[in-house]
Order: C-alpha cells, then sequence, then structure tokens
C-alpha cells in the first residue's frame, strides 16, 4: 500500500511540474480562493479518510458476510483477475459517474468536480466527501481485496489513477501525438481504449453547442471502452474554449464539499452571481 502510494504521488506530481512549468499550477484562468479550498480540503479528506475507511469497509462487511470466502480467487489466472477488476471497480465507476449526471441528488455531489473552469490535476481529487463515501467501486475494491486481490488492485491502482491524472492535466500529452504522422494511427487506438486529455476535457466543457462538449457522456475513468461500448462516446481530438457548469446558480466552498449537511441559501447565491468577477 505504502509503494502504492508514492507511486500514485509521484504520477501526480509530476504532472503538477510539468503544468507549473509549461501552463500554471497555481493559478489557473478563472480559479478563486474557494476552488483552492474545495482541491485541497477535498484530496487530503478522500486520501487520508474517506478511500481508506470505504475499501476497509468493503473488506470488513465481506469477512462479515462470507467468512469462508477469504483469498477465494487467488488461484484465478491473472487475466481473470484483472477482467474481474475492471468490471467491478472500474466498469462500476463508469455507471456511477454516468448516474451522477442523470440523478440531481447524485449531482449536487459530483458538481465540485465540474465547477473548476480550468483543467488541471488539482480537478482530480475534486468532488464532495460523500461522492466518495458512496461510491460503490471504492465498496468493491474492499470485497476483492478480502477475496485475494490485494496486490494486484495496488498495481491496477497506480496504472489507473496515472490515466486519470493525465486525462485531467492542462499539460495535454496527446495533442502532439494526434499532429504527428507516426503516432497518429497509434492514438486512434489509444483514444478509444483509455481515457485522454481530448476525450476528457469534452466532458468538462462549459457548452454543448460548442462542438466539442459532450458532459452527459465520455465518462470513462481508466477505460474510454465503456463509452464506445454503452454508447456515450465523442472524440473530436479538439478542446473545449471554456470550462465549468452551464446555467446553474452559484455555490460555495462549503455546499460543494459537504451538501447536503451545508446548503447555500438562494439569498446568498444571488449575492456571489452579481458579485464582481475580482472578488470571485
Amino acid at each position: 500500500m505504502r509503494m502504492e502510494l508514492i507511486a500514485i504521488a509521484g504520477v501526480y506530481v509530476g504532472f503538477a511540474l510539468l503544468e507549473a512549468i509549461s501552463v500554471g499550477f497555481f493559478r489557473k484562468p478563472g480559479a478563486t480562493r474557494q476552488d483552492a479550498i474545495v482541491e485541497i480540503v477535498g484530496t487530503v479528506m478522500l486520501i487520508a479518510v474517506t478511500q481508506p475507511l470505504v475499501v476497509a469497509g468493503g473488506f470488513a462487511l465481506t469477512q462479515m458476510i462470507a467468512p469462508g470466502t477469504r483469498d477465494a480467487l487467488i488461484g484465478w489466472p491473472v487475466l481473470a483477475q484483472l477482467a474481474l477488476l475492471l468490471v467491478c471497480e472500474d466498469m462500476m465507476q463508469y455507471w456511477w459517474h454516468r448516474a451522477s449526471h442523470t440523478v440531481s441528488w447524485l449531482y449536487k455531489l459530483h458538481r465540485p468536480h465540474h465547477n473548476a473552469e480550468y483543467m488541471s490535476v488539482r480537478v482530480v481529487y475534486r468532488n464532495n466527501i460523500f461522492y466518495y463515501a458512496l461510491m460503490p467501486s471504492l465498496w468493491f475494491a474492499g470485497v476483492l481485496i478480502y477475496l485475494g486481490l490485494g496486490w494486484l488492485y495496488a498495481g491496477y491502482t497506480v496504472v489507473k489513477m496515472a490515466v486519470i491524472i493525465g486525462a485531467h492535466s492542462d499539460v495535454r500529452w496527446d495533442e502532439p501525438l494526434y499532429r504527428n504522422r507516426f503516432t497518429a494511427p497509434v492514438m486512434w487506438l489509444v483514444e478509444r481504449v483509455i481515457s485522454t486529455p481530448a476525450t476528457h476535457f469534452a466532458h468538462h466543457g462549459r457548452h454543448a453547442h460548442d462542438g466539442v462538449t459532450n458532459y452527459k457522456g465520455n465518462f470513462g475513468n481508466l477505460l474510454f471502452v465503456w463509452d464506445m461500448l454503452f454508447g456515450t462516446a465523442k472524440i473530436t481530438r479538439r478542446y473545449p474554449e471554456l470550462y465549468g457548469v452551464e446555467n446553474l446558480p452559484p455555490t460555495s466552498a462549503g455546499e460543494q464539499l459537504l451538501w447536503p449537511l451545508i446548503r447555500l441559501p438562494a439569498a446568498q447565491a444571488s449575492a456571489i452571481a452579481v458579485a464582481p468577477a475580482n472578488s470571485r
């Protein structure tokens, strides 16, 4: 577990440094103090509290309900174990993500991720705290670890987070590969298998009419295959000009992190809406 966290932290820091050098990390277009609060608190809470507790909860529930199944899957072929992980963890997260853009109360938990008006590794863990606490794929991860897939899950998580971090990073590592005549054909396959900046940025676009944005699709996290399979894919190899949420009232950092415990009164939302841009 320690090596897994070190590897993920290394990927995150690597992309953050690339952003800082090339496009800027701490100062993003439209970023506010509230954005920084949501990103810092959300990231710390997920890594230090929510994810460990949820995965441990899934492990404990399996131990309680089916104690005789401990390490039952260790003898499975690695490819079969990996396939089970992809279906129970990554595909499950695809459907959770898709539901979060369909069910209104779930979107309240997921909106913080889209409230940022920029793309960056800063956005990766930006969600309401309860969004991750309820995420089925994390509970399933605890179950699969109990069944014996712990070591495979650790390596799988590093690969998955490397793809997700890279897909959110404003470095746009895929852009030069689309233009290169040698790598362009390879990218045709890559962009249909895993999430890339172009496909995932489209999911974060602000205006559906811009020809690129697909915030009702491109839900894939590790695998973009799920979008291809379930009809929610949009591939343009272009990037939206604007990011964020469209036609929604303003919100606060507290509401983003702790809704429904904290709800922004309508009067306060109206005050934020009319506040000068340089005060937000």
